[in-house]
């Protein structure tokens, strides 16, 4: 839950043109949005899932899901500031986004991978991925816009930086 106390407080406090357009929908067609919204079901099932489960301390594995949490939430900051940080008429392309075209993303599966570990919850897990699967849509509705409206300079980004870090 300190993630999204921080995700939180950080969208109050961004200007309200950075929060516009972290959540510009203008250019998707129906599918990518349902296939979005379906994605943030399974994301909210996740939630549920995470909130009535308790954390399993003694697990062998809560040391690896706490390490998997600070980096995937340390990511999202660095990540959203990344993003305040650039002018409205530009690509992303600067800090973080110079290894990730998506960060935000991948450090919210890595924080909430490391959560799922944490719990220890196969249904959570499943939920998260599924969740992913489906947004994935989204984040392919996005760079496509990006083409849109950067033109050779966003393709010229796509070619250089990967989607998910080392992925794809």
């Amino acid at each position: 839950m300190v993630e999204f106390l921080i995700q939180g407080f950080l969208l109050l406090v961004f200007p309200k043109d950075v929060v516009s357009r972290l959540f510009d929908r203008s250019g998707w067609d129906r599918k990518q949005s349902i296939f979005t919204i379906v994605g943030k079901l399974f994301s909210l099932v996740c939630l549920a899932l995470i909130v009535l489960t308790s954390l399993k301390v003694n697990s062998g594995l809560f040391i690896a899901a706490l390490v998997l949490f600070c980096i995937g939430v340390t990511g999202l900051v660095v990540a959203m500031f990344n993003f305040r940080n650039t002018p409205s008429g530009q690509p992303v392309t600067r800090g973080i986004y110079k290894l990730s075209r998506h960060p935000q993303v991948f450090s919210q599966i890595i924080f909430l991978l490391g959560i799922c570990m944490a719990i220890g919850s196969w249904p959570a897990l499943f939920a998260l991925l599924l969740s992913k699967f489906f947004q994935h849509f989204g984040i392919l509705a996005e760079e496509e816009v990006c083409i849109r409206r950067y033109g050779e300079s966003y393709r010229a980004f796509m070619e250089r930086v990967p989607r998910y870090f080392l992925f794809f």
